[in-house]
């Protein structure tokens, strides 16, 4: 669908909000909390972006969307090439990172831009009156993104802990000693910052039915060992050979064969594959561990195989 970025707001030295609006000015798709939308680039590239305002808004969408050095091309687009009153192509709310229903209590961690899922679950909790505290991590004071939003809606549950001002260093053991089934943690921000939390949740005693995380970057992974295998598409004589230097999704891609991309990391399940036979060498963050187990479906934009031959059905 279309929308026109109606605002644009400098949130940070390279952070900033766009604020989306309908092009014929109808109401927009409804979404959950922790939802994220496809925005589709004029450089061609496909970005997920956390949508960050409160759920029960149905007149707008807003991301928050960090300039990232590291950029592979679509941060670097939306924030240099795109301006008030330009028009964008997105998909429709999907949300990989739900608020668990039997969340009676919960807390929030944020990292960075971790914090734009962050903020529309702490819009949430609080309509719904759920009780919930928010810790957001930053290296300074100056890269607190949504700081007047944080402050003025959550007063009393946002903690702001600052790298260079010591004093709002973290008690991890305090903030999670308190343990129950009915109490839910959820966590967003760089990959490292993330397992920090999780491993702490855990050495505390936290399940890992209570514990949520999305990821915007999956982790690097050593490609140096990488190994030739072949693939079978089902209902095609063909035998596509991937290289050791190539994805899959390449390899099908160079043969004629139609895979949809996004992320193209492995973190927003777009382009999973059914397995036919076969073993993959899972190196997504979509699927569970269980989901891994099963072996019955991959991520051919970065999943590889154990097996010398993995036979696929294409949708």
């Amino acid at each position: 669908m279309d929308v026109i970025i109606n605002k644009i707001h400098q949130l940070t030295s390279n952070i900033r909000a766009f604020e989306l609006v309908s092009a014929n000015r109808t109401a927009l798709p409804i979404f959950e909390a922790g939802s994220h939308i496809d925005v589709h680039l004029k450089n061609g590239l496909i970005r997920q972006y956390s949508l960050s305002n409160c759920c029960s808004e149905t007149h707008r969408y807003v991301i928050g969307v960090l300039h990232d050095a590291h950029s592979r091309g679509g941060s670097r687009c939306i924030h240099t090439e795109y301006q008030e009153g330009d028009r964008l192509t997105i998909g429709e709310p999907r949300n990989l990172f739900e608020i668990h229903p039997e969340t009676e209590q919960a807390i929030l961690f944020a990292g960075g831009i971790g914090i734009t899922p962050i903020l529309s679950m702490a819009y949430r909790l609080k309509y719904q009156k759920i009780p919930f505290e928010l810790h957001y991590f930053v290296r300074s004071h100056e890269m607190i993104a949504f700081y007047g939003n944080l402050t003025e809606h959550f007063p009393n549950q946002i903690h702001f802990h600052i790298q260079d001002q010591p004093e709002t260093q973290c008690n991890m053991q305090g903030v999670l000693k308190e343990v129950s089934t009915q109490r839910h943690l959820y966590v967003c921000g760089p990959t490292g910052f993330m397992q920090f939390v999780m491993d702490s949740a855990a050495q505390s005693g936290w399940s890992t039915e209570q514990l949520h995380q999305e990821h915007f970057v999956a982790q690097q992974i050593n490609q140096s060992e990488n190994e030739a295998f072949t693939i079978e598409v089902v209902g095609s004589d063909r035998k596509i050979e991937v290289h050791p230097h190539q994805t899959a999704t390449q390899a099908l891609l160079e043969n004629g064969f139609d895979v949809p991309i996004s992320c193209e990391q492995g973190i927003c399940g777009t382009c999973i594959t059914r397995v036919v036979a076969g073993t993959p060498d899972h190196r997504d963050v979509f699927m569970t561990e269980s989901e891994h187990a099963l072996n019955d479906q991959f991520t051919p934009c970065c999943s590889r195989a154990k097996t010398k031959t993995l036979v696929i059905e294409l949708a």
